[in-house]
C-alpha cells in the first residue's frame, strides 16, 4: 500500500512551534496569561493618560473600552513607519497603505520575507474613558497577540506573549499548498474592561439525553473572576421559553476563577427537536437566558443558544472481521461522514471575513457535505466559522494544532499548552458541530514510521513524549472540560488498538481499525484496487491548477505556461507539476496546442477534470463500501478529502479556489455526495451498480442504464431495472453484468466505442444524479466528434439560465465566466443529450450581458 509522506513544502523552524490563547493582563499586579512563537518579536506599547471621567458605582456592571482602530505601526530602526489598523497585521497594513503591492502577487512571497525579518512596534496614546481608582479590577486583554511579543504600557512591561493559540498560525512558514507569511500583529480585539465583584468569562453549555429518565438536560457552565477574598453567593435563572424550562438554582463563587455547574432538565412535556447534520434533518437551536443575580453586585444576562445532540464514537468488533469499527452515531442514528478537510482560509487572518466564511461553508454544505475536519497545522477557528457550521449542520472534526512534528514536553511548553487546551475547550465546547476532539494530525504515523529519523535507542524518549503531551496533558484536560464528546489521539489512530499499544501503534494505517490517511500519485487513480478499504478515510486526494482567471490576478503574460517560473514557484509539493501530467497521461491526451497560453489553459483544465475524476472513484469507493466486509476489510463509514479550500492562488488539492470560486472537483462532490447515489465499479470483466443511500427509509426505484456510442447522440441501449430496493443508509449491489454479455446486447458497441450512464429514479420526484462508468480511457475513446457548443443566456428573477446546445457527445463540459462570483447549478459534467440547462447563482450583481461575454465553454473535444 502507497502511504504519502506528511505534506511538509518549506520545513517549520527548529524549537517550538508557532501556538494561540485569550490574552489577558492586570495593569495592577498579577499573571499575565499568554502564548509560542516564531518570527521577530513584536512589541505593543501603550501610553494612557492618568485623567478619566468617573466610573460607575461600584453595584455597577462591568465597563468595556475597546482599543481597535488605528495604531501607529514602526518597524525596528524606525525607517518604516505607517498607520496600521487593529485588527490586523504589519502585512496588511502595509499593503493598505501602498506600501508593498498584494503579497500574493507573483513572487512577492520571497521578496517580502523582510517584514517577517524585521522587528515591530505597534503603539497608541489613550485616555482611559473611566477613573482607574473606582474600579477593583482593570484588565487589558488581547484576544489575539502574533505572536511573540512584549507589552507595555506608560513604559511598564505588563507581560509577554509566546503563543497565539490561546490564538494562532503554524502554517504560516510554509506548507505544500501555502506560501510563507509568518506575520506579526494584533489580530484580535484589544479591550480595556474594569469591574468591580465578578466578571462572568467563560461560558459553556452541553446537552446529555439520560435514557434511564428518557430526558434531555443541560449542563451550563460559568467561570467567574470574582476580585475579592470572600465567596459570594446569588441566585441563577435559566429560561427556555419554547421548552417551557424554567430552573433557579442558588449558588456560591469561590475568590479567584470560580466556577458553577449548573444541571437544567428539560421540561418532559416540551417536544425537544435535536440537531441534526446537513441532509439528516433540521439543525433546530432554542434562545436561552441566563441570569445571575449576585449578592452585592450586578446582574448579568447571558443570551445564548441551546442545541440538543448526542455524538458517540462506536469502536466495537466489526462480524468477519478482525479489528474494530470507528464510526459515529448522532442522535442514536449512524452517519455516513461525507466532506472534506478545512486549512486557514487566509495567510492573514484579519481578512478573514463573515462572508468569506459563509462562502466557503455554505458552499461545502450545497455540495451535500455533512462535516469537515479543521486540521491541526492550522489555526483554531473564529466563533463565527462555528456558528455557521451550527447553523448549516456541519460536523467538526476538531484538531488540536499540532501537525507533522515533534514537539517538546518541558514544564514551561505544558503549561503553555495547558492554558491553550483549556481555553479552547471552554470556548468552543457549547457548538453542537463539533463533534470530536483529535489530539494531532500525523504524529502517531511519524513516529512510528519514523519519518524523522529517530536513532532507535532514543525512540522510547520520544514515545514517553509523545503520551506526555497528547495523553496526559491534552486528553486529561478534554475530558475533564467536556464529556459531550469523544476525544482521539491523533489522526491517523488505530483508536482503542493505539490505546491498547500505549497510544502508539505499530501501524496507524491498520485498514481495520481508526482512520487512514492515503495518498498514491503514481498508480492509475481510476483504478479502486489501489484504495485501502478503511473503516473511514480522513484525508485523500490529488491537485489540480485553479482555473486562469484565478491565476491571472497574481500573474503577469510571461507566467502563463505550465513549466514557467511562475508554475513551477507556486508548486510547493515536491514533483507536484509532473504528478499531475502522469495522471493525466492515464487516460487523457496532454495538450499539444502551438499557442502557449491555450495550452495552459487546456492543462489547467485537464488537471481539474483529472482532480475530479481520480477523487470521484475515491470517495464513491469508500461510499459504496460502508456496508460490506471483503477480506475482512470494509464497514467504511467516513470519507473526507484533502482538502476544501485554498490559503492563495496556487496548484493544491482544493475543490475551492482562492476567493471561493467551485473547481470541477467541487461539482463532482455535489454529485458523489449526493444522499441517493448509483456507484458502478468493474470487477474481472463484471460491472456492478451499488446503490447507496443516506436516506433514513428504504425505497423501491427503478434503475436505468443507457449505453451510448460516442459516435451519437442517440442511445444505443437502455435498460431500466425495476423495483430495485435501495436500504436505507447502506450501500447494497442492485446490479451485476458481464461487461462482454451487456456489449453483445447493445450491438455495434466496443469497450472504446461506447459509454455507459445510470441513474435511480424513485416516486415523488426522487431521483439520485447520473452517473458514469467508462470502458476504456478516453485517449482510446473512437467516435468521438468536434462538436459545436453553445450557450443561450436568460434571467429569472435573481438566477441565470443558460440552455447549452450540442451537436455531438461532448465529455466534461465546463462552464466558466471567468471572475464573475457565483456557481453553476452542475458543470464538468457528460453532456450526451442535445440540450441541457444549467442554473448560474451569482454571489455580487451581474448581467446577462456580463456573463455572455466571460463565458467560456470548453469540453474533451476542444484540448488540442
Amino acid at each position: 500500500m502507497a502511504v504519502r509522506r506528511p505534506r511538509r513544502g518549506a520545513a517549520a523552524p527548529p524549537g517550538p512551534s508557532a501556538r494561540s490563547c485569550r490574552w489577558q493582563c492586570r495593569l495592577f499586579g498579577g499573571r499575565a496569561g499568554a502564548a509560542m512563537g516564531r518570527a521577530a518579536p513584536l512589541l505593543l506599547l501603550l501610553v494612557a493618560a492618568v485623567a478619566g471621567r468617573a466610573g460607575a458605582s461600584a453595584a455597577g456592571g462591568p465597563e468595556v473600552h475597546s482599543l481597535r482602530g488605528s495604531w501607529r505601526l514602526g518597524n525596528g530602526n524606525g525607517s518604516v513607519v505607517l498607520r496600521g489598523e487593529v485588527p490586523g497585521c504589519v502585512h496588511t497594513a502595509l499593503h493598505r497603505r501602498g506600501l508593498i503591492q498584494d503579497p500574493y502577487y507573483r513572487f512577492n512571497d520571497v521578496m517580502y520575507r523582510w517584514i517577517s525579518l524585521d522587528n515591530w512596534t505597534y503603539s497608541r496614546t489613550f485616555k482611559p474613558p473611566f477613573d482607574v481608582r473606582k474600579w477593583q479590577k482593570v484588565n487589558l486583554v488581547f484576544e489575539g497577540v502574533d505572536t511573540v511579543a512584549q507589552i507595555l504600557i506608560n513604559n511598564i512591561t505588563l507581560g509577554r506573549t509566546d503563543n497565539m493559540f490561546n490564538r494562532y498560525e503554524q502554517c504560516s512558514f510554509s506548507w505544500d499548498w501555502g506560501p510563507s507569511f509568518p506575520t506579526q500583529g494584533i489580530w484580535k480585539d484589544v479591550r480595556i474592561e474594569t469591574y468591580n465583584h465578578y466578571n462572568l468569562i467563560y461560558f459553556s453549555l452541553t446537552s446529555f439525553f439520560v435514557k434511564s429518565a428518557w430526558q434531555w438536560s443541560l449542563e451550563i457552565e460559568s467561570i467567574f473572576d470574582v476580585v475579592g477574598s470572600k465567596p459570594i453567593e446569588g441566585l441563577v435563572t435559566v429560561n427556555i421559553p419554547k421548552l417551557q424550562t424554567q430552573q433557579t438554582f442558588s449558588v456560591k463563587l469561590q475568590p479567584g476563577e470560580g466556577s458553577i455547574v449548573l444541571l437544567v432538565n428539560i421540561n418532559k412535556s416540551s417536544t425537544v427537536e435535536a440537531w441534526w447534520p446537513n441532509g439528516h434533518g433540521k439543525q433546530t437551536g432554542y434562545n436561552m437566558t441566563t441570569t445571575f443575580i449576585m449578592e452585592s453586585g450586578y446582574q448579568i444576562e447571558k443570551f445564548s443558544k441551546a442545541y440538543f445532540r448526542t455524538v458517540e464514537l462506536v469502536q466495537e468488533p466489526v462480524p468477519g472481521s478482525p479489528g474494530l469499527s470507528f464510526y459515529f452515531r448522532i442522535n442514536g442514528r449512524p452517519i455516513f461522514i461525507k466532506g472534506s478537510n478545512w486549512i486557514p482560509a487566509d495567510s492573514f487572518q484579519d481578512r478573514v471575513t463573515y462572508d468569506i466564511l459563509w462562502l466557503l461553508l455554505k458552499s461545502a454544505a450545497d455540495a451535500n457535505m455533512n462535516a469537515l475536519r479543521v486540521w491541526g497545522g492550522g489555526v483554531y477557528e473564529q466563533d463565527e466559522f462555528y456558528d455557521i457550521c451550527d447553523e448549516l449542520g456541519i460536523m467538526i472534526w476538531q484538531d488540536f494544532m499540532f501537525a507533522c512534528a515533534l514537539y517538546p514536553t518541558d514544564q514551561n511548553y505544558l503549561e503553555s499548552v495547558r492554558a491553550e487546551v483549556f481555553h479552547q475547550v471552554r470556548r468552543l465546547k457549547s457548538h453542537p458541530s463539533i463533534i470530536l476532539w483529535s489530539g494531532n494530525n500525523e504524529n502517531e504515523a511519524a513516529i512510528a514510521s519514523n519519518w524523522f529519523s529517530i536513532p532507535y535507542a532514543d525512540r522510547e524518549v520520544y514515545i514517553k513524549d509523545y503520551v506526555t503531551l497528547y495523553v496526559k496533558n491534552i486528553r486529561e484536560i478534554v475530558l475533564t472540560e467536556d464529556k459531550s464528546r469523544p476525544f482521539i489521539a491523533s489522526s491517523p489512530t488505530n483508536g482503542l488498538e493505539s490505546v491498547k499499544e500505549g497510544w502508539l501503534s505499530q501501524n496507524p494505517y491498520d485498514t481495520h481499525y481508526g482512520d487512514t490517511h492515503f495518498y498514491d500519485y503514481s498508480n492509475d487513480c481510476w483504478n479502486w484496487t489501489v484504495y485501502p478499504k478503511t473503516r473511514f478515510a480522513s484525508e485523500y486526494g490529488f491537485q489540480s491548477w485553479p482555473s486562469f482567471s484565478t491565476i491571472e490576478k497574481v500573474s503577469s503574460t510571461e507566467d502563463w505556461s505550465y513549466t514557467s517560473n511562475f508554475s513551477l514557484h507556486r508548486q510547493h509539493h515536491e514533483n507536484g507539476n509532473d504528478q499531475m501530467l502522469q495522471q493525466i497521461g492515464h487516460h487523457f491526451k496532454l495538450p499539444q496546442s502551438t499557442d502557449p497560453v491555450k495550452k495552459f489553459k487546456d492543462t489547467i483544465y485537464l488537471t481539474q477534470v483529472m482532480q475530479a475524476q481520480c477523487i470521484k472513484t475515491e470517495t464513491e469507493f469508500y461510499r459504496f463500501s460502508q456496508s460490506e466486509i471483503i477480506k475482512g476489510e470494509g464497514h467504511t463509514m467516513g470519507a473526507l478529502y484533502w482538502q476544501l479550500n485554498d490559503i492563495w492562488q496556487a496548484p493544491s488539492w482544493a475543490s475551492l479556489e482562492y476567493g471561493g470560486k467551485w473547481k470541477l472537483l467541487h461539482y463532482f462532490a455535489q454529485n458523489f455526495f449526493a444522499p441517493l447515489l448509483p456507484v458502478a465499479y468493474e470487477d474481472k470483466g463484471v460491472l456492478y451498480i451499488y446503490g447507496v443511500s443516506d436516506l433514513h427509509v428504504d425505497h423501491k426505484m427503478t434503475l436505468r442504464v443507457v449505453v451510448h456510442a460516442w459516435s451519437s447522440l442517440e442511445p444505443v441501449c437502455t435498460l431500466a431495472k425495476d423495483s430495485v430496493t435501495v436500504k436505507a443508509q447502506s450501500a447494497v449491489p442492485i446490479y451485476k453484468e458481464s461487461i462482454n454479455d451487456l456489449l453483445e446486447r447493445c450491438r455495434n458497441c466496443t469497450r472504446k466505442s461506447c459509454v455507459i450512464t445510470f441513474c435511480l429514479v424513485g416516486e415523488g420526484g426522487l431521483q439520485s444524479p447520473t452517473n458514469h462508468h467508462f470502458l476504456s480511457s478516453l485517449k482510446d475513446a473512437v467516435g468521438l466528434e468536434n462538436t459545436h457548443l453553445s450557450a443561450s443566456v436568460s434571467q429569472q428573477d435573481d438566477i441565470y439560465v443558460f440552455v447549452l446546445q450540442t451537436t455531438a457527445i461532448a465529455p466534461f463540459v465546463s462552464l466558466d465566466v471567468g471572475s464573475i462570483k457565483g456557481r453553476f447549478s452542475d458543470n464538468g459534467f457528460l453532456m450526451t443529450e442535445k440540450k441541457k440547462v444549467v442554473v448560474f447563482y451569482p454571489w455580487e450583481p451581474t448581467s446577462v450581458e456580463e456573463l455572455e461575454e466571460s463565458l467560456t465553454l470548453t469540453s474533451l473535444v476542444d484540448i488540442v
